[in-house]
């Protein structure tokens, strides 16, 4: 079992940043593959990026590369999801997902372990 916890959603104006927190906790072997996804309304989930806990190796989707960045802090058990020069189309809910195996852009269905959700808001 793996809880995560997501935080530092909110809304913003197009332009700004915010960066989200994924901390992770009651695991016995700590996940190898954390990754960000998103939902905006009427729309399918989108993996926006990822990274391989152990190597610190990332995965950025095309849409958000180079604005979104994924990183970790392993003594805090956490990943963070900095994200610059917002859009109004990266308006969604934002979870974080964790498995075992491999690590990329997998699809949403292979993540068995998910947070809550965090909305982020981006107002023109």
């Amino acid at each position: 079992q793996v809880k995560l916890v997501e935080s530092g959603g909110g809304s913003v104006l197009a332009g700004g940043s915010l960066r989200l927190s994924c901390e992770a906790s009651e695991y016995k072997y700590s996940p190898n593959c954390i990754a960000w996804f998103r939902q905006a309304l009427g729309k399918e989930r989108e993996a926006v990026a990822s990274i391989y806990t152990g190597s610190g190796g990332t995965r950025t989707a095309s849409s958000v590369k180079g604005r979104f960045t994924i990183s970790q802090d392993n003594a805090k058990n956490t990943v963070y999801l900095q994200m610059n020069n917002l859009k109004p189309e990266d308006t969604a809910m934002y979870n974080c997902a964790a498995k075992y195996g491999g690590c990329g852009l997998s699809p949403s269905g292979d993540f068995p372990y998910w947070g809550q959700g965090t909305q982020v808001t981006v107002s023109s």
